[in-house]
């Protein structure tokens, strides 16, 4: 049986909005960061102030969401962070070629050799992360909400309404259930070892003993992942799937705030649009202070 994320119905202004505009909303600010490839962090913190404030608006408990945000964390802190801070990858030519003085420098060497290389660590690269960094947590913050205050009985008809094929929606439909499903069967067969007693917890070895514990986890919940889309199939098969076109059970319309939803983040998108090619605005930006302060 197919599971949902932590849906709960609540009386915002975002569970108001309809999910295309909502979508649409998500695919402008995105675009309008990574197409013209805005580096600005003058341009970048103010969507980051609009767009956790609409994170804010959907009132989800903390509890719901955590696990997911030590994902985004480490996703972003300890992965998109420190390649930013170390290589500059990923970034302008002014941060690959950056030849500020350093602040310090990190020796890593092989162990029982003397071979090694010397990574030195400037105001630049660091001011460069910091931008990377809220970069992703402006895209990210959007979309993180969505699984959790959308109806889950409306994922199909969403896509459906905004031009795609049946079979695409119903495609996203599943796609939205699959991770809270696969950690459902995962927890459930946790629960079924624990209680034949197979050792998870008091283990020596910390979290590399608890991974080597995991593997025989592995066969049991891919096996039901399996059934579980064998059983999909053929409930779509007996209904005739992709036969002749789908009816949907719900209906979606825009309101009034739904068209100014969509006419903010167009205008956001073309802003960013106008600011970078129109004007030139939008590369990288470090202040002056940090750069003297650094010795730059």
């Amino acid at each position: 049986m197919l599971v949902s994320w932590k849906y709960r119905p609540r009386n915002t202004i975002i569970q108001r909005l309809d999910p295309r505009s909502r979508l649409i909303f998500l695919a402008c600010v995105i675009l309008g960061i990574t197409i013209p490839n805005i580096w600005d962090f003058r341009i970048i913190f103010p969507l980051f102030l609009v767009t956790f404030g609409l994170y804010l608006s959907a009132r989800i408990e903390w509890k719901d969401i955590r696990r997911t945000w030590l994902f985004i964390f480490i996703l972003i802190f300890f992965i998109v962070g420190l390649n930013a801070v170390l290589s500059g990858r990923g970034g302008p030519t002014s941060v690959l070629q950056d030849n500020s003085a350093p602040l310090f420098s990190i020796p890593l060497y092989i162990p029982w050799t003397n071979f090694g290389i010397k990574i030195d660590i400037t105001m630049v690269r660091l001011f460069f992360a910091l931008t990377q960094m809220t970069r992703m947590l402006t895209m990210a913050i959007l979309a993180i909400p969505i699984p959790y205050t959308m109806d889950p009985n409306i994922y199909g008809v969403t896509f459906r309404k905004m031009g795609v094929s049946d079979k695409v929606s119903f495609t996203m439909d599943l796609a939205f259930r699959f991770l809270p499903t696969l950690a459902r069967d995962l927890s459930i067969t946790i629960d079924s070892q624990r209680a034949r007693g197979y050792e998870m917890d008091n283990l020596k070895g910390g979290v590399i003993a608890r991974l080597r514990r995991l593997a025989p986890l592995i066969v049991p919940v891919t096996m039901q992942s399996t059934v579980t889309g064998e059983e999909v199939i053929d409930a779509m098969d007996l209904r005739a799937f992709g036969t002749a076109k789908r009816t949907w059970l719900k209906d979606l319309k825009y309101g009034l705030g739904d068209y100014l939803f969509l006419g903010f983040g167009i205008s956001i998108f073309l802003s960013l649009m106008i600011l970078r090619y129109g004007f030139g605005i939008g590369n990288f930006w470090i202040p002056e202070f940090l750069l003297r302060w650094a010795g730059g």
